[in-house]
């Protein structure tokens, strides 16, 4: 497979209803959100988690679209291969071995290729690797207002954990949700980057694929109702671009509709428009979603 060889730049919306989309464990998993303006945030780490999660349960174990940064794993371990490979194990020199080794993990792991990774430690040295995809923090068109809620166990774990409730099994739990929120990521795809660590178009496919479903492999009482609504993607016809990302993502506009009274509850309480007529010469506007 051949590197890309065109710039990027895209537009994803989506939404939650009744959920957490990103809880924060230095605040009680409270959803995340701007302390002086109550914009809900989604870390680009949460989104880039439900992406490698989609690619894994898309590809499984086919060759090139392996997971390094899954849950539980030991990254030195999943560099393993790439010292056991003929092609790694045989070089002497530490400098060429750890670019070979860093060169066997782009061609092995999707999540390498596309987002880069930090493997330059002691044991099984790759190098690192910048990668092509970035993502900023999502963030909500309006802000939130977290609601917190209590919620009743009626089982205990445990006989001891019983008699401490004097022969009731309730237990009281909190839990966070945002009774609905609209949000926005943009996101780049440099061709330079891409063709030092070898993604390609059919990678690309398979990203702007997950984008679009990968909210519905990770549905959960905790997340509520999150659903991917669309996205924007501007091509441009050569490596460097055509113009600078910020007029392009200017292109999308996103406003509540004057006849909504209140906080918004639903999408359709949004108008999204794309000025298709101010696209600038060279870039080619694609609406995937």
């Amino acid at each position: 497979m051949s590197a890309l060889e065109n710039r990027y730049e895209f537009t994803l919306l989506f939404d939650v209803e009744n959920g957490n989309p990103n809880g924060d464990p230095d605040a009680g998993n409270m959803p995340r959100m701007d302390p002086e303006t109550s914009i809900g945030l989604i870390s680009d780490v949460c989104m880039k988690r439900k992406i490698r999660n989609y690619i894994s349960l898309a590809k499984g174990e086919e060759q090139g679209w392996n997971i390094y940064v899954q849950e539980s794993s030991v990254l030195s371990e999943n560099r393993q291969g790439a010292y056991d490979s003929e092609d790694v194990s045989k070089i002497k020199d530490k400098k060429e071995k750890t670019l070979k080794a860093r060169d066997w993990m782009c061609r092995n792991f999707f999540d390498v290729r596309a987002f880069g990774a930090v493997m330059s430690t002691t044991t099984n040295n790759c190098g690192q690797v910048r990668g092509p995809v970035q993502l900023s923090f999502s963030k909500s068109i309006d802000p939130i207002f977290p609601q917190e809620i209590s919620i009743t166990r009626m089982a205990v774990e445990t006989a001891k954990e019983a008699e401490k409730q004097d022969g009731g099994n309730r237990t009281m739990g909190r839990k966070f949700l945002v009774p609905y929120a609209l949000y926005r990521l943009d996101g780049y795809v440099s061709a330079p980057f891409a063709q030092q660590t070898g993604f390609s178009d059919e990678d690309l496919e398979m990203l702007w694929t997950s984008l679009v479903n990968m909210f519905d492999q990770d549905h959960s009482a905790s997340r509520g109702k999150m659903s991917a609504r669309k996205l924007v993607v501007f091509r441009h016809d050569c490596k460097l671009g055509n113009a600078p990302a910020q007029k392009l993502f200017d292109l999308i506009s996103v406003n509540k509709k004057a006849e909504c009274e209140g906080p918004a509850r639903a999408f359709a309480d949004y108008a999204i428009e794309v000025d298709a007529a101010q696209v600038p010469q060279g870039v080619e506007l694609l609406e995937k979603l």
